[in-house]
């Protein structure tokens, strides 16, 4: 049985971890960090909510199943990787270039690691999910 306190923090919880999460995301061009550990925090903040409403609330949560996130994420980071062949280089060479709307540069880098951090978010999301609804069930 859940306690009420732990129902009434999960969402807030939920919301800061994947708040932070994408800090941890975007940090990790520079420091430590980056896509992998930034969708481990996401999805366990996931695992959270779970835990404390149920794999039904949390499906409906996340507005896409987690292996849709995953497959995106995929599709993400290898598109990203094949921009290096479009500029003259090798495969997954980091390219930069000026972005007129956003005003400043930006990379296929980060693009690699937002892939990465939905392939993560939605795989661990998907295992974790899996696991609880089994508990559930017993």
């Amino acid at each position: 049985m859940k306690t009420l306190i732990f129902r009434t923090v999960a969402p807030y919880l939920t919301a800061l971890m994947l708040l932070f999460s994408v800090f941890i995301l975007l940090r990790g061009h520079n420091e430590p960090g980056g896509g992998f550990i930034g969708g481990l925090i996401a999805a366990s903040a996931f695992a959270i909510y779970g835990i404390a409403f149920g794999v039904p609330a949390t499906r409906r949560a996340m507005w896409f199943h987690p292996i849709a996130i995953a497959g995106t994420g995929l599709l993400i980071a290898a598109l990203s990787g094949l921009t290096g062949l479009f500029s003259g280089t090798p495969l997954l060479t980091g390219v930069w270039t000026k972005s007129p709307i956003i005003g400043f540069d930006i990379s296929n880098v980060i693009i690699f690691d937002i892939g990465v951090y939905l392939v993560v978010a939605g795989a661990v999301s998907s295992i974790a999910l899996a696991l609880e609804s089994t508990e559930d069930n017993h």
